[in-house]
């Protein structure tokens, strides 16, 4: 079985070969290959799990060497992969969620000219990150790391014509640069300190303990502060998170795949995977539930500003993530439960993802939701996927997001003291800022007035009008707009809404499945370990105070935006909220400190090259060449002068060998 593993990762990786090497002869039916091929690896994921589960739970690991990358003196990498509960989850999830998103994107992208290689490229994005969580050791890890970067910058900048696109995967591939340092960083700090950067010997098996608990307190620490620096990059938390609103102007599918399932839990996967490494580095893990706490906090905030559908739930996204960083700062007490919310959230975010580009599917590519309203009527099977997705985001009782999301915040209060009570209140309160954007966007979205009425949308079948937004496909009959100017609100069709209910069905059982004796944790425990938390409140006082902020989220979301009209004209809003409209001023502060302070920074060694190195290089060949000049004088041509210099030459010798023989 252990030869299958690498044939997971080639499956997608040959389909992003022929798709993108295979010229326009492909056009008709490599939409096809790529959906295929996805699934060839879905299915493979399905053959090995079903492996692994009829092993016991110590022997659930399989590993697969292909060859010796640089063996060389002293420094050894091979190309290996290792497939364990925790890879296998990931590789079900990506593989599974990424043929739905394939799928989907067969009637999304429709007739778009480039669909060939828009498949191409979302390939290559699996495979990148299939190779990401089987790789057995960090330096390979880190080849599908960058693979994984450099396929988020073709997919968000996938509509190039746009400069806002091309802007937004620039700025993505930039910021993510600032967290790979970081990658890199800890790479080269784990082979100076420990020989190697092999998971087995470094991280050790529940067998024999790995090398990093040989090491200094200070050496884990700084190794783990620069692989949450990677981690930030990758799953956008605070301060790298920049990125991911202006993300969204990527075709809607790619929204799916990156900040659901795939690309955004590249760091939590890293943090949870390099636990020996935080576990022995409590400074470390501590900055990591901070890291979580405040980004939980921040996409929260963000999110309920945002009238962009997409950006709002990219703001959701954020604050989903810093749950699961937060849990994975917590140690064995959350590792499994990070993982859980993980799936679970790849589950119902992807389903609301594909719910939105099925409402911009329906509305002509308008992404306001100010000018939508009442469309639960004309789209029921996207309200009624969407809206169970929302069920499961909010933590309502029995679903998907309430079992995994509750176990997080019991996590958070059971690490004890001061600390746990701020993580813990971080936690609750941001479960309740959820319930409020995320019943913002369900009631501006499917309930209230018909808004689109006599609002006159762009139309891509009118000539003077300017590209939409998502040239995803939608038949020319789609696009025809009323006298008024009215969009045409209608249904998406089976290859796009299939996906949708799949995932809305996994939003709704996933997490009580996952919770039934704690199955979950049990699966992963192997990997991750587990200790039982002990809040210093009873389990169900959680349980319930959670449901609470909840219910009053979503009161206050109803109050606002369900018993009154919503404006279509965007109201100016408190400080906090036009702050939170433009991503609580972090573009503002990436500019002035970054951006001028790299300017003034470089102007600072530009002065001091100018004036100081190459003052001193300057300085000295000016001297020399003086010295030189004044010396030429001495060769002057005439006899006399050179018999003097000679006789003068003799006497100071003789001079000085008569003292040195009087002394």
């Amino acid at each position: 079985m252990e030869n299958l593993i690498a044939l997971l990762i080639a499956a997608p990786l040959l389909g992003a070969a022929v798709l993108l090497v295979g010229g326009r002869r492909l056009d008709a039916v490599g939409h096809w290959i790529g959906t295929v091929l996805a699934a060839v690896s879905f299915v493979l994921g399905l053959v090995l799990f079903a492996d692994l589960l009829g092993k016991d739970a110590e022997d659930r690991t399989l590993t697969q060497h292909l060859f010796s990358w640089i063996p060389v003196e002293g420094f050894h990498a091979d190309v290996a992969f290792q497939l364990d509960q925790l890879s296998m989850t990931f590789v079900l999830l990506i593989t599974g969620v990424g043929s739905l998103i394939h799928l989907y994107s067969v009637g999304y992208m429709e007739h778009d000219e480039r669909r060939r290689r828009f498949f191409g490229y979302l390939n290559l994005f699996l495979a990148a990150m299939l190779l990401l969580v089987l790789a057995d050791n960090y330096l390979l890890l880190y080849v599908g790391w960058e693979g994984v970067g450099l396929a988020s910058y073709l997919l968000i900048g996938f509509w190039q014509h746009k400069p806002s696109a091309a802007t937004a995967a620039k700025k993505a591939f930039l910021v993510n640069r600032v967290g790979d340092m970081g990658l890199s960083i800890a790479i080269m700090l784990m082979f100076t300190t420990f020989g190697t950067f092999a998971f087995g010997p470094l991280l050790g098996t529940h067998e024999q303990a790995g090398l990093a608990g040989d090491a200094t307190e200070g050496q884990l620490t700084a190794i783990g502060l620069m692989l949450l620096l990677a981690a930030c990059g990758k799953s956008a938390q605070v301060p790298l998170q920049s990125w991911l609103g202006d993300a969204m102007e990527g075709p809607t599918p790619v929204s799916a795949l990156i900040h659901a399932a795939t690309m955004v839990t590249a760091g939590v996967y890293l943090i949870v995977r390099s636990g020996a490494i935080f576990d022995a580095a409590p400074d470390a893990q501590l900055v990591v539930t901070i890291v979580g706490a405040v980004t939980l906090l921040f996409g929260a905030i963000v999110g309920c500003a945002k009238d962009d559908i997409k950006k709002a739930l990219a703001g959701s996204t954020m604050s989903q993530i810093g749950y699961m960083v937060l849990a994975a700062g917590l140690g064995p007490i959350g590792y499994a439960f990070a993982i859980m919310h993980l799936v679970t959230h790849g589950f119902f975010k992807a389903g609301l993802f594909l719910g939105a580009g099925s409402v911009m599917h329906g509305m002509n590519d308008e992404v306001d939701m100010r000018k939508y309203g009442g469309l639960r009527k004309y789209m029921p099977i996207t309200f009624i996927t969407f809206g169970l997705g929302y069920l499961a985001i909010i933590g309502f009782p029995g679903l998907s997001g309430f079992f995994s999301k509750d176990k997080i915040i019991e996590a958070a209060f059971a690490k004890g003291g001061t600390e746990g009570w701020i993580l813990g209140g971080c936690a609750l309160l941001g479960a309740a800022i959820t319930a409020y954007y995320m019943t913002r966007v369900m009631l501006m979205t499917f309930f209230g007035e018909e808004r689109w009425r006599n609002q006159p949308t762009r139309s891509p079948e009118a000539p003077s009008a300017e590209p939409a937004a998502e040239h995803h496909g939608e038949a020319a009959s789609d696009h025809v707009a009323t006298a008024t100017g009215e969009p045409h609100p209608h249904e998406s069709p089976k290859v796009m809404t299939i996906p949708m209910i799949v995932l809305a069905i996994g939003s709704v059982f996933a997490g009580g499945f996952f919770s039934i004796g704690e199955r979950f944790v049990h699966w992963l425990e192997p990997v991750t370990g587990y200790e039982h938390g002990h809040p210093p409140v009873s389990a169900l006082t959680v349980t319930l105070s959670t449901v609470a902020v909840m219910v009053i989220g979503v009161g206050i979301a109803y109050a606002q935006y369900g018993r009154r009209p919503v404006p279509v004209v965007v109201p100016r809003g408190s400080l906090l909220t036009r702050a939170a409209r433009r991503d609580l001023l972090q573009d503002d502060f990436n500019h002035v400190v970054l951006v001028r302070g790299g300017e003034h920074l470089t102007r600072s060694l530009v002065y001091v090259d100018h004036t100081l190195v190459d003052g001193v290089v300057n300085g000295t060949a000016a001297s020399v060449g003086g010295l030189s000049g004044r010396m030429r004088k001495l060769q002057n041509g005439f006899a006399r002068s050179y018999a003097v210099s000679m006789f003068g030459g003799a006497a100071v010798l003789i001079a000085a060998t008569l003292l040195m023989r009087a002394v």
